[in-house]
């Protein structure tokens, strides 16, 4: 049972009945058979309901609103009080015709006419019997028609499953006012007071949640035990709609109770957070939608920081995900998506800022133009990643500086030194604890703009741990074919670093992937002559010292030779980091003496330096004599460039073994062999008596045992220092060599010949050995470096022993 709809003729209104009225009785058994014994007017005036149905014995309040109902309630409250109530089929219909209404209805009672404040006429009626019209007898001033009574067939009272039926409808009735809060418990007492059978089926049936086309079916069953049916299958559809509502109800309001709790507790929070100065979490939320707005970024983006913002909008903000969220999206609003710096193409410029920033370099600098060139003319090439490989202190990463300021791009370093861990690359995912996003994304948030110039510092020093292979993780960044969409786990997003320049720096090729290595252009940064180191420290490093320790150009001056003694005396190095904390230790001294008032020389001179940085140090790569047979100056390369080496060697009676000492690895020791079994094999050649081998032992010793040394490069210089220890005849003077041997005499190649001549320029040397196929790499050094030096280029172990042993004796040569 819903909400007692009440008829009208235009609304149904309940506020006819005052307090005053008069009760009007439910009806009784007694009643219901003085009103069945009641004969029917053959004519009756017709009343048209919108919105109800009226049933026998039923008593509703109906407010009429059209002219032609109000005229039939007057006509028959003064005459007969007997009327015909019928429904309409539609309820928009104004002014209803024969066709407009059912033709089955019920015969009712004016009991009361009120007259209501606002000009309406409120009347109250009772349902009496039902009716069926035959003809319709005029329609003016209103409806009348002639009618005959529509017989009822009734079960017999006592049948057992009538009143099972009438008992369950008292049960569910009393089941639908208690689940239904619109009806007043007292509609209790009223269903358990009715005491007619019929007027109870007709009751309910009235006060049904039903439309007018329901009720009126139920009207017209004219089987009074199946109307009853049909009435308690409606009355379970109710209760059960009833049952679901209030369910929903209940989950609904438990949930809204909870919802305004947190709300008026937010709002609490907000207007403390107010008082204090402090934002809002509303105006965070419109804060960083406005920020949104001015982002360049794609549909992709934007509809993935929208979803994620509603996401945060929904979070209650005091747990712990809400900040990381929050930390995401000022991520995503941080990141210059699509912003770049544009490049400036002044290529004379950019030559002009490389060339004062850096001495030397003419590779690198002639690559960076070149790449400037190509830009310039396409305007859409995809960035290369170059690494710039060299020993230690020639300006690997400060080039980087240079680089970013020629092309007018911010400037970002991240050092790879030791990470170990996968996700300082690719960052970690948002459900751990302290997630960060990896260093590229970070790099990039810090730099502004989506084109910097990259500096991957010391990328052959990135290592392996349990945590993952951070070097794996570069080849993505690395690769210009996958870098357009870099994903990292924090960011959950592809970003575009393909307009990245990236330069990585490293010392040692071979400790880099072969992947990794593969991805990047490598340019080789070689060490300084003595003459670049002198112009590097008088145009760089004495004007930055000085300035760093506060003095000027008038308060320290140090000339090319000071410069020269400082550079071979205290530094071995191919780089100029030593050669700069030498510089520092003379201008620490010049600060020292000024602020103690004391006299010192503005002019450094060589006792100056000497007494400053004490004895030179670093004398002992100079070339020894040749006096001594067996002793040979090899050539070799080490991760601080090239240096000089010496072989020596020296016979003692015994039974012809072979030792080899100086902290050396398999390859050198392995060239020592060769060489040795290469003089036996040879030693008619070579003038040697082949019984010397059986009688003598032999002793290889490369000096500086401490430190390790390996590879084949000193294989010819150890087959020299054996055949002029077995035949005493003396080493050429100021000659070094460089190569590696075989078995059949043959001399090849070896690497690193740049550093190894600037070490033997270093050392004095006039003339070097080499093999021929290493004349492409002299070919490519320039010709200042070469000055003063003298190039022999062999194939065959018997041209470097024509070269490099003459043929006079040693002094006190052994007779053997």
């Amino acid at each position: 049972m819903g909400n007692m709809k009440i008829s009208s003729f235009d609304n149904i209104d309940f506020q006819g009945l005052d307090e005053d009225a008069e009760l009007i009785p439910l009806l009784t058994p007694e009643d219901e058979e003085q009103m069945n014994k009641e004969s029917l007017p053959q004519v009756l005036p017709i009343l048209p309901l919108r919105n109800t149905v009226l049933f026998p014995g039923v008593v509703i309040p109906i407010t009429a609103g059209r002219d032609k109902s109000i005229n039939l309630i007057k006509d028959a409250n003064n005459g007969s009080k007997t009327i015909g109530v019928v429904s309409q089929k539609d309820e928009e219909t104004e002014n209803p015709g024969v066709d407009d209404i059912n033709t089955l209805g019920t015969v009712a009672r004016i009991l009361r006419v009120l007259q209501m404040p606002d000009g309406n006429t409120t009347v109250i009626i009772q349902g009496k019997k039902r009716f069926q019209i035959e003809s319709i007898v005029s329609e003016k001033p209103y409806l009348t028609a002639t009618v005959k009574e529509a017989k009822e067939i009734r079960p017999d009272e006592t049948g057992e499953e009538f009143e099972a039926i009438i008992d369950s409808i008292k049960e569910l009735a009393f089941k639908i006012i208690k689940d239904n809060p619109n009806i007043p418990s007292e509609a209790t007492f009223a269903i358990r007071n009715i005491q007619s059978n019929s007027f109870l089926i007709n009751f309910v049936s009235s006060n049904l949640n039903l439309s007018v086309a329901e009720k009126q079916q139920l009207l017209e069953i004219p089987n009074l035990q199946e109307r009853a049916l049909t009435t308690l299958r409606y009355m379970n559809m109710e209760l059960q709609r009833l049952e679901l509502k209030n369910d929903i109800q209940s989950k609904v309001r438990s949930d809204m109770d909870q919802q305004q709790r947190e709300y008026f507790l937010h709002q609490q929070m907000k207007t403390i957070q107010e008082e204090l100065g402090g934002m809002s979490y509303e105006q965070e939320v419109d804060e960083m939608r406005e920020r949104a707005k001015k982002k360049k970024w794609s549909k992709k983006v934007e509809e993935h920081f929208e979803r994620e913002l509603g996401k945060m909008q929904r979070m209650n903000p005091q747990v712990a995900e809400y900040s990381i969220q929050r930390n995401y999206l000022d991520l995503i609003l941080d990141l210059p998506w699509n912003e770049y710096s544009k490049d400036k193409f002044d290529l004379k410029r950019a030559e002009q800022i490389l060339d004062r920033d850096h001495y030397g370099l003419e590779d690198v600098k002639r690559r960076i133009i070149e790449y400037l060139a190509v830009l310039k003319l396409r305007n859409d090439m995809k960035s290369p990643i170059l690494c710039l490989y060299g020993p230690p202190g020639v300006g690997k990463t400060s080039l980087g500086k240079s680089v970013a300021e020629a092309l007018g791009r911010e400037y970002v370093r991240m050092s790879l030194g030791g990470l170990r861990d996968e996700a300082e690359i690719r960052g970690h995912r948002k459900t751990y604890i302290g997630a960060m996003p990896g260093r590229i994304v970070q790099s990039l948030k810090k730099a502004g703009t989506s084109n910097p110039v990259f500096i991957l510092d010391e990328i052959d020093k990135l290592s392996n741990s349990h945590q993952g292979d951070p070097s794996s993780a570069m080849l993505e960044v690395l690769d210009p074919e996958q870098n357009s969409d870099f994903h990292d786990n924090f960011l959950e997003m592809g970003y575009d670093l393909s307009k990245v320049m990236f330069i990585a720096t490293a010392n040692n090729l071979s400790t880099i992937q072969p992947a990794l290595r593969d991805r990047m252009e490598i340019i080789n940064v070689t060490g300084y002559t003595i003459e670049e180191k002198v112009e590097i420290a008088k145009r760089h490093l004495l004007p930055k010292q000085l300035k760093e320790h506060g003095l000027s150009a008038k308060d320290l001056k140090i000339g090319k030779r000071q410069l020269e003694k400082i550079v071979e005396g205290y530094t071995r190095e191919s780089g100029v980091r030593g050669l700069e904390k030498q510089i520092a230790k003379v201008v620490r001294f010049a600060a020292k003496s000024i602020a103690m008032e004391e006299e010192y020389n503005i002019k450094i001179t060589n006792e100056d330096i000497e007494k400053i940085l004490g004895p030179a140090r670093l004398e002992r790569d100079k070339y020894e004599h040749n006096e001594v047979a067996g002793v040979v100056t090899g050539l070799a390369w080490t991760s601080v460039g090239g240096d000089i080496l010496f072989i020596e060697s020296i016979l003692s009676k015994g039974k012809g073994t072979l030792n080899i000492t100086g902290n050396l690895g398999k390859v050198m020791k392995e060239s020592a062999t060769i060489a040795m079994e290469y003089i036996k094999s040879n030693a008619d050649t070579f003038g040697i008596d082949p019984e010397v081998f059986d009688k003598y032992n032999v002793h290889i010793h490369v000096p500086e045992g401490a430190t390790p040394k390996d590879g084949p490069s000193a294989g010819i210089t150890m087959l020299t220092s054996l055949v002029s220890l077995f035949t005493q005849r003396k080493v050429k003077k100021s000659v070094a060599m460089t190569g590696e041997i075989t078995l059949r005499g043959k001399v090849l190649p070896v690497g690193g010949i740049k550093e190894k001549i600037l070490a033997a320029k270093r050392a004095r040397i006039k003339e070097i050995i080499l093999c021929a196929d290493n004349r492409k790499d002299i070919e490519e050094i320039k010709e200042e470096y070469l000055k003063g030096l003298t190039f022999h280029y062999v194939t065959d172990m018997s041209e470097v022993i024509d070269i490099a042993v003459t043929d006079r004796k040693v002094k006190n040569a052994k007779t053997l």
